[in-house]
C-alpha cells in the first residue's frame, strides 16, 4: 500500500503577489492590511503598534545598536536592533530626528526599552498575518 502525503500548505503564489504586502507591512505598521483592504484590522494593528512605540519613547527607552562580543551580548544587542528595525518608518523617523535615550539607570528607561522592542515584534506578527492573508492561507 502506498500512502499519499498531502501538504498542509499549498505552494506559494508568485513573489509579486505577496512581497509588496509584506514590505508595506514592515514599513508602515498595519500597511499591509490596508493594502489588502482589511482596514479595520489594519487600523487596530497600526494603533497598537504606534501607541506602544510612543510609550517606549516617552519612557526614554534605549534603541539598540548592533554590537558583538560574547554570545549573550550579541544576542541581546543584535536581536534588539532587529526588533527596533522592525518598527519600519517609526524607527527611521526616530533616528532621523536624532532621538537618543539618556544614559541613566532606572526602571522607567528599562520599561521603555521593552516597549520599543515589543512594538517591533508586534509589527513582525502583523507582517506574518498580512503574508498569510496575501497568499490565501487566512481570511
Amino acid at each position: 500500500m502506498s500512502e499519499t502525503v498531502i501538504s498542509p500548505n499549498p505552494p506559494l503564489p508568485p513573489l509579486s503577489k505577496w512581497l509588496p504586502v509584506v514590505a508595506l507591512a514592515w514599513l508602515v505598521p498595519g500597511g499591509g492590511h490596508f493594502l489588502l483592504k482589511k482596514t479595520y484590522r489594519g487600523a487596530i494593528l497600526c494603533g497598537c503598534s504606534v501607541v506602544m512605540f510612543l510609550l517606549g519613547l516617552t519612557m526614554r527607552g534605549y534603541m539598540f545598536q548592533p554590537m558583538t562580543g560574547d554570545l549573550l551580548t550579541t544576542i541581546i544587542y543584535v536581536g534588539g536592533f532587529a526588533a527596533d528595525l522592525s518598527n519600519g518608518v517609526l524607527y527611521f523617523l526616530t533616528k532621523m530626528f536624532g532621538y537618543s535615550a539618556p544614559d541613566i539607570a532606572g526602571h522607567t528607561v528599562d520599561y521603555g526599552t521593552k516597549f520599543l522592542v515589543a512594538a517591533g515584534l508586534f509589527n513582525v506578527l502583523a507582517m506574518v498575518d498580512a503574508f498569510e492573508i496575501a497568499v490565501g492561507r487566512k481570511d
